[in-house]
């Protein structure tokens, strides 16, 4: 499995996972590399995260960590059981502008 976030010009080397994806190991990736990221890309706080709804994503933790960054960036919130509109497959995560 890998890991990667990017926006129009800019993107994060891809991580790769050889072990299945918890909601702790999603969120040491959060806080190693997404943070970083959004503060470089969006210095200003108006950068939007996406993510699918997989159960890692929508951990406690994970949710919790979010919650506390909101003033860093803003999570676009993916609804349960929606239509795939993203052409992303699952488990990518994508910074939008």
């Amino acid at each position: 499995m890998v890991w990667d976030v990017f926006n129009w010009c800019d993107m994060v080397s891809l991580i790769t996972l050889e072990t299945t994806m918890t909601g702790d190991r999603y969120l040491s990736i959060l806080s190693d590399h997404l943070q970083s990221f959004m503060f470089i890309a969006y210095s200003d706080g108006l950068g939007h995260f996406q993510q699918d709804n997989v159960t890692p994503h929508a951990s406690t933790v994970a949710t919790k960590w979010l919650q506390e960054h909101s003033s860093d960036f803003r999570d676009f919130h993916w609804p349960p059981n929606s239509p795939d509109m993203n052409i992303i497959e699952d488990g990518c995560l994508v910074a939008c502008c």
